[in-house]
């Protein structure tokens, strides 16, 4: 897949275009994780990880319309034997009815979209009917690989699920097509709210304009761009990721130079079971008792009082 976005040309290319897989994703790197996000761990019923202390992932399907090479569920996704089944999902539902402090949950996967209308609303059905489920999160590729899978009758189906939040995932301008554009428009025609999370690859995107072109494409399709993601630790990816350095300079080009609202968190994904770690440029430079000295994006410095 990340052939096709990338020059065959090129010798630094981490991918060929080629019938067998990369042997790169044969090797495993010194801090390859199978979980790299320490999912399991923090799974009371198959299927459902409570991690944060206000929000859980239900993992419904191990089905997806495409197998990204940096997936950071290799472990399940395609492994019909990861899925809940029915009853399965029924104890999820059951776990969420008696954690009040879950206000939050995102439908992931696999990707959800691989369900059919009728088990996927049967599924935002069950979260809405749980009172203290405030906010459901809708996790899927779709808009990129299958943007026909949102017809009007489905848009008209999910609405009636509010407040429900779309998180898709666009990583470079070659993903950016018109049909994909004319669903996250149709999204947010039907008042669903879209936001998009990148994954830093290298090779493919680890650059400011090639970053800066997705999310602006993103801000004109009424999709915000939330994340841009460090490469996860899992299994076969190593020679996806990047040096952080990579990711700050990213974020220091978008800055300023961009609308805020094109800038997305750049984080990493702790491993184990961390959670997201926002990282930033440096923009202080230096403080006292009285006041901080900061850098502007363009390398002026300002003084402001601390008190």
């Amino acid at each position: 897949y990340y052939a096709a976005l990338m020059d065959p040309e090129d010798p630094e290319c981490p991918v060929r275009r080629q019938a067998v897989p990369d042997p790169a994703e044969l090797s495993e790197s010194p801090h390859d994780l199978a979980d790299p996000l320490g999912e399991e761990a923090y799974m009371p019923v198959k299927g459902l990880t409570h991690r944060y202390p206000d929000r859980a992932l239900l993992y419904v399907t191990h089905n997806c319309p495409v197998y990204c090479r940096h997936c950071t569920r290799k472990r399940k996704v395609g492994d019909p034997t990861s899925a809940a089944s029915h009853g399965e999902l029924d104890a999820a539902f059951e776990y969420l009815d008696q954690h009040a402090e879950v206000r939050d949950v995102l439908v992931s996967g696999g990707d959800p979209m691989s369900l059919s209308d009728a088990r996927l609303l049967r599924v935002l059905t069950r979260l809405r009917d749980i009172p203290h489920i405030e906010v459901i999160r809708l996790c899927t590729r779709n808009p990129v690989t299958l943007p026909q899978r949102f017809t009007p009758e489905l848009l008209a189906a999910l609405a009636a699920h509010q407040p429900l939040f779309v998180h898709t995932h666009f990583n470079h301008p070659r993903e950016c097509t018109p049909e994909a554009a004319r669903c996250l428009r149709a999204l947010a025609d039907a008042g669903l709210n879209v936001a998009n999370q990148m994954v830093l690859l290298r090779g493919i995107n680890d650059d400011v304009e090639v970053v800066r072109e997705v999310n602006l494409w993103l801000l004109r399709q009424r999709c915000r761009p939330y994340y841009l993601f460090q490469g996860d630790l899992a299994d076969g990816i190593a020679h996806f990721r990047t040096p952080l350095k990579a990711g700050l300079d990213i974020i220091k080009g978008l800055r300023g130079f961009s609308s805020g609202m094109a800038v997305p968190h750049y984080v990493i994904d702790a491993p184990g079971g961390g959670g997201k770690v926002p990282l930033l440029p440096q923009y202080v430079v230096r403080e006292d008792a009285d006041e901080i000295v900061v850098r502007n994006y363009s390398g002026d410095e300002y003084s402001y009082p601390i008190r």
